[in-house]
């Protein structure tokens, strides 16, 4: 039986939502909102723009405090069909939707407030505005579950998906938009009331349900999200429109700068390639200034994602190799607005189609040659402070090198890719030690002589001279002057070099491609300025003392003939590495 009470609260109920408030539709009709703008300005000039279009174009504050432009009112049997044709026709944007005039607040289009005029009242009906006493809904009593079911099940499929996705875009949903309302819906429905302080019920009145679309859609156009078809890079992706604009073509990229100060920038990437240029742009991204060194890195055979985060920058880097085509993504903004970012990358992740058959062509941009050498079309890369050489000397990839190259770095990298932490540094030699972070193979190992070279023999010594402006060590040659250093010093051989500040580290080779010592950097000797060509060199004899306590043992050279020119050249490039120092 149902009880008085209850039939009061639910006839009270039911006026809450259907009574409107002046100027604003009667019982039975229904808008279609089109449009939810942040500021007054913005929204009457958009209001305006509607007017030359539809006659009965109306605006009104919303509950959120943003401004809403509404077509209306219809009767509400045909304001879904209203909305459907505008939509079909594009005339409307595709995410307009239908509202009641409960959820609207003061009207502030026409210009001057004036109402747009309700239908005119059936022949000999009576009319008594001035009695009627209006409730604000917000201030009502909510509905009670049971009235929250019945409201829920007159509810439009695409009503129903748009919840599903106001729900996802918050967080609280993370399954298929499929507008049916199955335990994963009501269960992100109970933890989205939960978060707003309100019973969790898992079915949402109609007043919580415009409070989530209502905040929902103030987000979406507040990024200004719109669908990007990029012809040029054969790329449809949504863009924060509000936030980036575009900027120019840099192949790979597509940039689209930031709109204000402090606001995030988007780079689209779209080039030709395969595996190996896929993996080839993995390695290049990670030297640009915009990806810091730190955070995520996941490499797979056909895609990879990159996050790197700094004081100063919070990066993130997608792209996937698809047939022929390499395209993807990169987000760059700045620590403390996670929020802001993680709406965008939602969106970008969700969107993103690289299905275009035409990539950036490299050549549609001249570069000059400066551009070329420190930029990757517009973007800084990032440089070390400095580098040196070094020569592994384990199957495993552990490196030696000198203290200069891992003095008051924050970072050291092998070849630039590798991550190395020292294991040891000793001042008074010269000589230092790294060992890789992640597994590393070499190429080639150092092979040590077991005998102590010959005064007057041909050296030579691969070295990164020019430091990381060349792609590959070059070689130096000169001769193994004395065993001992100017004074008579034994931990010291005395070499005839031309060598560069690059080559310190360097593995010291006799002509059978066996270790001899390391090169040491230039430095004055007493205080003197030693002529052109005077190098020095830590004897091997010295290295594998300081390298007993660590336990890694030299190997000992099992060649023992002069290699050819061009063997000798493979053996020094295999076993010598970049070592950089990074801020």
């Amino acid at each position: 039986m149902f009880r008085p009470v209850a039939l009061f609260a639910l006839l009270l109920s039911a006026l809450f939502l259907v009574t409107p408030t002046a100027g604003m539709a009667q019982d039975g009709t229904a808008w279609v909102q089109v449009e939810a703008l942040p500021d007054l300005a913005t929204a009457q000039d958009r209001a305006q723009a509607y007017s030359s279009l539809f006659p009965e174009t109306a605006g009104f504050r919303l509950r959120s405090g943003w401004f809403g432009i509404a077509l209306g009112p219809y009767p509400e049997a045909e304001a879904a069909a209203r909305l459907q044709t505008l939509k079909r026709e594009g005339q409307i944007p595709s995410d307009s939707f239908i509202v009641r005039s409960g959820d609207f607040r003061d009207q502030f289009w026409p210009e001057g407030g004036v109402a747009v005029a309700p239908e005119a009242p059936e022949v000999g009906a009576t009319v008594e505005p001035d009695l009627v006493v209006e409730p604000d809904p917000a201030e009502a009593p909510d509905e009670s579950k049971a009235e929250a079911r019945d409201s829920e099940a007159i509810l439009l499929p695409e009503d129903r998906k748009d919840l599903q996705t106001a729900l996802q875009w918050f967080g609280f949903y993370a399954s298929a938009i499929d507008g049916a309302f199955g335990p994963g819906t009501r269960n992100s429905m109970a933890a989205w009331q939960e978060a707003e302080g309100l019973e969790p019920t898992g079915i949402l009145t109609t007043r919580q349900r415009r409070a989530l679309l209502d905040a929902w859609k103030g987000e979406l156009a507040a990024f200004g999200f719109t669908e990007v078809a990029e012809a040029e890079s054969g790329i449809t992706v949504t863009l924060p429109l509000n936030l980036v604009e575009f900027d120019h073509y840099g192949p790979p990229f597509v940039h689209y700068r930031a709109k204000a100060e402090g606001g995030p920038r988007l780079l689209l990437i779209s080039q030709p390639g395969d595996q190996a240029a896929l993996y080839g742009l993995y390695d290049v991204l990670q030297t640009l200034k915009d990806v810091p060194a730190d955070g995520a890195r996941d490499r797979g055979d056909r895609d990879f994602r990159i996050r790197g985060t700094s004081a100063t920058t919070d990066t993130t880097v997608y792209a996937a190799l698809k047939g022929d085509r390499i395209k993807g993504w990169m987000l760059i903004s700045a620590p403390g607005n996670e929020a802001r970012d993680a709406r965008i990358l939602q969106v970008l992740q969700q969107s993103f189609k690289p299905d275009g058959d035409s990539v950036l062509d490299p050549g549609m941009v001249a570069m000059d040659a400066g551009t070329k050498a420190g930029l990757l079309s517009g973007l800084e890369v990032r440089k070390p402070k400095l580098s040196r050489t070094g020569f592994f000397i384990s199957p495993e990839g552990a490196v030696l090198t000198t203290v200069e190259a891992v003095s008051t770095c924050g970072r050291v990298t092998i070849d630039h890719a590798t991550d190395a932490e020292v294991a040891l540094t000793d001042a008074a030699s010269g000589l230092a030690l790294l060992k890789p972070k992640s597994p590393l193979a070499p190429r080639a190992v150092a092979g040590f002589a077991t005998a102590p070279g010959r005064a007057g023999s041909e050296i030579t010594v691969p070295g990164y001279s020019y430091e990381d402006r060349l792609p590959a060590p070059t070689l130096t040659f000169g001769t193994l002057d004395d065993l001992a250093g100017l004074n008579g010093e034994t931990g010291l051989n005395r070499l005839s070099l031309q060598s560069l500040p690059g080559d310190a580290g360097g593995a010291v080779l006799d002509t059978s491609g066996a270790v001899l010592g390391m090169l040491l950097p230039a430095a004055p000797a007493g205080g003197k300025q030693l002529p052109a060509g005077v190098a020095f060199a830590l004897p091997n004899a010295e290295i594998t003392r300081l390298l007993t306590p660590t336990g890694v043992v030299p190997l000992p050279a099992t060649n023992t003939g002069a290699l050819s020119p061009a063997a000798l050249a493979d053996t020094a490039m295999g076993m010598t590495a970049l070592v950089s120092c990074w801020e």
